[in-house]
């Protein structure tokens, strides 16, 4: 995987197919430079309402077929032939990118149980040392886990879920080493040292304490469709073979989950599919005893909870729309027994909440920003934070405790780098805590960011958060990246990313495009981009490119897009639709091959997902689908210059799905442009682990970029 060859030898290796087992080649008439492999096609049909479809490539599923792995080399071989003129610009690219980054540094510190939790990094070291403080800030330091020490000799490393036991005594923590999100729940003796023979493999990396501390909750997963569905009880000390099944999910679209109420009193279930919940309670004190129902699911009834003194608080879009805040006694959850506390309104998404002794706090979004409001307890007076910008991105941070009258939350923008904030309720005094340095002489003014709007085909506005450096002309004639992702609801906030810096330095526009399937405009704006209302994604996102040319920021020359995962399917559908509108274009990790994927339940993430995309078992959903997938919608014709990204051990969208994309593109369209397809081998949907490692993936996708446009400095 890692030996780089000459583009004479990547010739010769592409030629004697029969050696790898690709099939046919067409050396005999090959342009000049490296040559690409074309993969091997075996006719597979499938039979689906009359209708036949055939997938030649349905064979690189094989995992273990050596034949799969040879040829994912090979394309990961011809891209280093067609990039390497690049490398020195690669270089450059990341040392600009991890020079910004302060090497040594730490996170704000926050107080839970008498500690002071906060993580460290250290000089050239690519994972975080996880530190606690008794009583102080000036107590010594304790060292709990040290990233880059349990690391060692791992391609892959992702530690999570990590929850101290109520005596501060133990660490529940979880580590996946093949990025495939089956994590090993383990833990640790905080006061000897002691890593504790107990073990647990195939969990979703999350535990739960029960008030003894000894009693652990924690959830498995399905090794084969990854679905997080079995409830357990273990007993430290004892093997996990011997743990007890507390809950079953049977339902195969939902999902599961367990932790603790923010006051630590109460152990909660979660059961969460795309458009339904249902949460159980058990008193943490109780570990042995049965957990109790607060709402039985019901079909589109969404709801989430939190305890706090004698009453549950639950945010639900129960005949709400865009969520409202309700309360119920502890022993009448149900929801004939919910009483209002923040209505419901058409013009707000209820998004969270965080409750303190004295204040509650919503967290909502109005006309496509995040909005902080404060409700005193008592008076019901209120007041919301002023952010002071127009485009940005803030969220309530972490506030593990509720005897206190500071908040805690997390504000940047486009031009702000991540900024830690403490606010006083109270007396509305605001401490900056920690704003992100940026290293290399970043100048916050040297940059612009403004909010536009497009106008999709229906008349419906399209809000753009856009960013460039100043003195950008609109002439028509500057490289612009248009980012998009248009799914579950998920909202893309404007937020900094110095890794941009790169491409704004170089003359490029930054445009984040916040198009239908996500819920920038409230729940509403999620409804009309998903199911059998989804393409209204993809022509959104065309709008948006229409109307940066029509304004003159961009011409199609210049025009760039990137997205990944359901992103990489709204790069797939937009290529397929309207290819003339860009010139280069970044999918990653995309999901393609959306009917083969979505007839298949053995595939991670399929039946919980019918919800978002329609179950084509249903001829209605079927056609649909089909009519917009973008491997089964491949065309003889011209593509832009294309760079997909896939990972071989994706646990989201599997390797294979970009993999048979590109090989069908290479053999549908009738362009010269660019084509490459780079697998990593260690990784999965997240990419490369490790603080700094990660940015050599950004700095191949940035000098794809810049190469196109012709820009080599």
């Amino acid at each position: 995987m890692d030996r780089r060859k000459s583009s004479r030898f990547l010739l010769a290796i592409f030629c004697l197919a029969s050696v790898l087992g690709l099939g046919d080649v067409a050396c005999q008439k090959a342009e000049p430079g490296p040559q690409p492999p074309v993969a091997e096609k075996i006719i597979k049909e499938f039979q689906e309402f009359g209708k036949t479809r055939v997938d030649n490539y349905y064979w690189l599923k094989e995992r273990e077929n050596p034949k799969v792995l040879e040829y994912l080399k090979a394309e990961n071989e011809y891209l280093e032939a067609v990039l390497k003129p690049t490398e020195a610009l690669q270089e450059k690219l990341y040392q600009e990118i991890v020079g910004r980054i302060k090497q040594t540094d730490m996170s704000v510190p926050f107080r839970d149980n008498g500690y002071y939790y906060y993580t460290r990094f250290e000089e050239g070291k690519e994972y975080p040392v996880r530190c606690r403080k008794k009583g102080s800030l000036d107590a010594p330091e304790e060292v709990m886990l040290n990233g880059n020490e349990m690391a060692e000799g791992q391609p892959f490393f992702s530690l999570m879920g990590l929850e101290v036991s109520p005596d501060n005594t133990l660490l529940a923590y979880a580590v996946d080493t093949v990025s495939r999100r089956l994590y090993v729940q383990r833990f640790k003796n905080l006061a000897s040292g002691e890593i504790l023979s107990d073990e647990i493999p195939n969990t979703l990396g999350m535990a739960a304490w029960a008030s003894d501390n000894k009693t652990v909750f924690y959830v498995l997963k399905d090794p084969t469709t990854l679905r997080s569905y079995r409830v357990m009880r273990h007993l430290l000390g004892t093997p996990a073979a011997q743990d007890q099944e507390v809950f079953v999910e049977s339902d195969e679209t939902f999902n599961t989950a367990v932790f603790k109420s923010k006051s630590k009193k109460f152990l909660i279930i979660a059961s969460e599919s795309t458009l339904s919940t249902e949460y159980r309670i058990l008193e943490a004190d109780r570990p042995a005893g049965q957990f109790k129902v607060v709402q039985p699911r019901e079909r589109d009834l969404e709801y989430q909870v939190e305890h706090f003194r004698d009453k549950l608080y639950i945010r639900t879009n129960y005949q709400a729309k865009n969520f409202r805040l309700m309360e119920a006694p502890l022993d009448k959850t149900t929801k004939e027994n919910w009483v209002e506390i923040i209505p419901h309104r058409d013009d707000v998404l209820l998004e969270g909440y965080e409750i303190f002794n004295d204040y509650l706090v919503v967290e909502e979004r109005k006309s496509g920003l995040i909005q902080i409001r404060s409700i005193g307890w008592q008076d019901k007076a209120e007041h919301s934070l002023d952010f002071g910008e127009a485009t940005y991105a803030a969220s309530i941070g972490h506030n593990p405790e509720f005897d206190t009258d500071w908040l805690r939350y997390d504000y940047s923008s486009l031009t702000t780098p991540n900024s830690v904030y403490d606010y006083n309720l109270r007396t509305r005094e605001k401490r900056l805590l920690k704003q992100q340095e940026v290293l290399g002489g970043f100048n916050p003014g040297d940059y612009q960011a403004e909010r536009l709007y497009a106008t999709a085909a229906d008349g419906v506005k399209i809000p753009i958060s856009m960013v460039y450096r100043k003195g950008m002309e609109k002439n028509g004639n500057n490289p612009l990246l248009e980012y998009g992702y248009g799914s579950y609801g998920a909202s893309e906030d404007p937020s900094f990313d110095s890794s941009i810096l790169s491409l704004l330095d170089r003359g490029f526009i930054y445009a984040l495009v916040h198009i239908r399937g996500g819920s920038e405009m409230g729940r509403a704006w999620y409804e009309d981009g998903k199911l059998l209302k989804k393409k209204n994604t993809f022509t959104d996102f065309i709008a948006c490119a229409e109307y940066l040319i029509a304004e003159k920021f961009t011409r199609p020359e210049k025009l760039f897009a990137a997205g990944a995962s359901a992103g990489g399917l709204l790069m797939g559908a937009v290529v397929n639709m309207r290819p003339d509108l860009y010139k280069g274009v970044i999918a990653g990790v995309p999901y393609v091959d959306v009917i083969t994927t979505m007839l298949d339940p053995s595939i991670p993430l399929t039946a919980e997902e019918y919800d978002e995309w329609g179950n084509p078992n249903t001829k209605e959903y079927y056609d649909y689908m089909l009519s917009y997938s973008p491997y089964d919608n491949v065309e003889a014709k011209r593509y832009p210059a294309m760079l997909v990204t896939t990972g071989l051990h994706d646990s989201q969208v599997q390797y294979w799905e970009p993999a048979k994309w590109v090989a069908k593109l290479r053999s549908l369209k009738t362009d010269k442009n660019r084509l490459l397809l780079r697998t990593n081998m260690d990784a999965g949907h997240g990419g490369q682990s490790g603080r700094f490692r990660r940015y050599r993936e950004t700095a191949l996708e940035f000098a794809f970029l810049l190469d196109l446009t012709g820009i080599t400095e």
